[in-house]
């Protein structure tokens, strides 16, 4: 069975020993599927993250006519070890201008940008189109840059969101643009990814421009990947951090909780910025949380498990440069002070928002209580609170399975018997009542 509408997490109450695996990276899988599909032959992926998100990277070469091969590993049930069979920079061709090669990329924001300069390289005309949301979400500064290289991207409804039809040029030795990435860095990644293979000459402004955590990420890769051969996917570190967080809420309860994520990256400085989770909300240290933390260059996506977390740091936490969160799956600025407001007395001050900065405010335990959380279709949101329902009692979740587009079998390892999983229960909750214990494939998002 599927993963009910709404369900609840029983707070734990010992302590845990626990050693977690936790699947591959979503942007380094991304990013080497793209990497291997233009090397030359036989590019083997290890510990590649199989999502709703990879899969649809998968499928969308797939359909262009690339050789990929999937393989499960017996590691982790949510990797796989993927072969694809590169072309040598060749992107085969599209359809034509009234029937384009339509290639559908659900919301995954990686996949839409990466493939879009992807297509570029080939011929003909492709179609690239998602979900809802994902017509939502910013794309003008990119389609710009192609515009600049000498491409032609048309935007359907005329404001440079998908759906676009993109007509392939082939390489353009010398071409040059440049990107902004003040909306999003996956422009500048995406079109890094294909510069070399393009001939281009790409320009990254914006805030912190090439420094910029997931820029940098793309250039520590292309450097490392591979012509052919094997490459070794590191884990998720914003995957590894909800674990991290249930140490966190553990030793702020006075648990002795030995919760580890194994193989837990170690090229923080290169390629994951939050893999520096456990040193920004002060694991393993007397200093505690940071008081102010920034999205920009101290964490990432894991910067919403640390906002959950705030409320028994202790001492009030500003939380800053925000405004990308906004443009993501849901409106996640909103959403977190819209649902950790809930778990609060309407009079009591928890959490803040303004402009791009949200400022959680100090509460204990027992000042807190259960709601229903809202998770907005946002696989974050889902497992955010997840965490925090392990000590907060009464958080009833809806939409858990949105957590397939990075973690299909997330709750599956908080119900696993440590020391493998954390020992939850969760229960399916109909008209506010738990009704069923849930275990095993009933709480595998598919």
């Amino acid at each position: 069975m599927a993963l009910p509408e709404f369900i609840e997490i029983v707070p734990l109450t010992a302590p845990v020993r626990a050693e977690i695996t936790v699947p591959g990276s979503k942007s380094i899988t991304n990013r080497a599927l793209i990497l291997a599909a233009l090397a030359d032959g036989e590019t083997i992926l290890r510990g590649a993250l199989w999502s709703e998100d990879t899969q649809i990277m998968v499928e969308c070469l797939q359909e262009l006519g690339f050789m990929v091969n999937v393989e499960a590993d017996p590691a982790e049930t949510c990797n796989r070890t993927i072969t694809v069979y590169g072309t040598g920079g060749a992107v085969p061709p599209g359809g034509t201008e009234v029937q384009p090669l339509d290639l559908f990329v659900g919301n995954a924001g990686t996949a839409a940008r990466f493939l879009a300069p992807f297509l570029c390289l080939g011929s003909g005309v492709y179609r690239l189109h998602g979900v809802p949301r994902m017509h939502e979400r910013p794309q003008a500064a990119l389609f710009s840059a192609l515009r600049e290289l000498g491409y032609r991207v048309e935007s359907e409804n005329g404001n440079d969101k998908l759906p676009v039809k993109i007509f392939g040029g082939g390489p353009k030795p010398n071409a040059e643009c440049s990107v902004s990435i003040e909306k999003s860095s996956q422009f500048a990644s995406a079109l890094k990814l294909c510069e070399r293979t393009g001939g281009w000459k790409v320009k990254v402004e914006g805030e912190n421009a090439e420094e910029s955590p997931y820029v940098a990420m793309t250039t520590k890769l292309i450097e490392a990947f591979p012509n052919g051969g094997e490459f070794q996917i590191e884990p998720d570190a914003s995957s590894g951090s909800y674990f991290w967080g249930v140490d966190y809420l553990f030793d702020r309860a006075g648990f002795k909780n030995y919760i580890k994520v194994y193989d837990w990256p170690r090229t923080a400085s290169q390629w994951q910025l939050d893999a520096q989770f456990r040193i920004w909300v002060g694991l393993g240290s007397n200093a505690g949380m940071k008081r102010t933390i920034s999205r920009v260059n101290e964490l990432a996506d894991s910067i919403m498990t640390a906002i959950v977390l705030a409320p028994f740091a202790g001492q009030p936490i500003t939380f800053t440069d925000l405004g990308r969160l906004r443009l993501q799956e849901c409106e996640r600025v909103v959403a977190l002070r819209t649902e950790l407001g809930k778990l609060a007395d309407y009079q009591k001050k928890l959490i803040i928002e303004n402009g791009d900065t949200l400022t959680v405010y100090p509460s204990k335990l027992e000042e807190l209580h259960g709601a229903e959380i809202e998770t907005y279709n946002d696989h974050r949101m889902a497992m955010c609170f997840a965490i925090l329902a392990l000590k907060v009692p009464g958080i009833k979740i809806k939409n858990p399975a949105c957590v397939k587009k990075t973690f299909p079998n997330f709750f599956q390892k908080l119900a696993a018997a440590p020391p493998h999983g954390l020992g939850a229960e969760i229960w399916e909750i109909k008209d506010g009542q738990r009704t069923r214990k849930l275990s095993g494939e009933d709480l595998f998002a598919d």
